[in-house]
């Protein structure tokens, strides 16, 4: 539930200080990329403080070294979190940042169906629902990303597009 609230609250935060007067964050897009970012590094830096064991156990029995899966995937969201920052980077970041929750849905199956859960409202629906709501802000923030900075890109004959 932490996610969803950290996604939540920080995407409102900066929407309102768009709504305040700050530019850079009067597009929902932008600040849904804050919320997404910093969601990401609270989930990334759990995967080594906090609940790692916890996540460890939630790997499914098939696959290998649950350790190195759960720290691999900490760095990814880490990384993808602060590649959500910048806007070159951006909409990689939410392409690939997509395709890990897509990665670590079976995980999160795996958690509800066994019963060993890390608590009592991470029931199947609700993960699954959540896991679909972070997927769609994160294809959200791959389709509304820019494409390219203005006057980046050289055009014909070393003109500028």
């Amino acid at each position: 539930m932490e996610p969803l609230i950290t996604l939540a609250t920080v995407t409102l935060l900066l929407r309102a200080a768009g709504a305040l007067g700050v530019r850079a964050l009067r597009a929902w897009p932008v600040a849904l990329r804050g919320g997404l970012a910093a969601m990401f590094a609270l989930t990334g830096t759990v995967h080594f403080v906090g609940m790692r064991g916890e996540l460890v156990a939630m790997v499914p029995p098939a696959l290998p070294a649950p350790g190195l899966l759960v720290t691999a995937t900490g760095v990814l969201e880490l990384a993808g979190a602060a590649g959500l920052l910048w806007p070159r980077t951006a909409r990689w970041a939410a392409v690939g940042l997509a395709a890990l929750l897509v990665a670590m849905l079976p995980a999160n199956v795996h958690l509800a169906l066994t019963g060993t859960d890390l608590a009592p409202h991470q029931e199947l629906l609700p993960r699954t629902a959540m896991q679909v709501l972070f997927l769609a802000a994160a294809a959200t923030v791959a389709l509304t990303a820019p494409r390219r900075l203005r006057g980046a890109t050289p055009g014909p004959a070393g003109s500028r597009r």
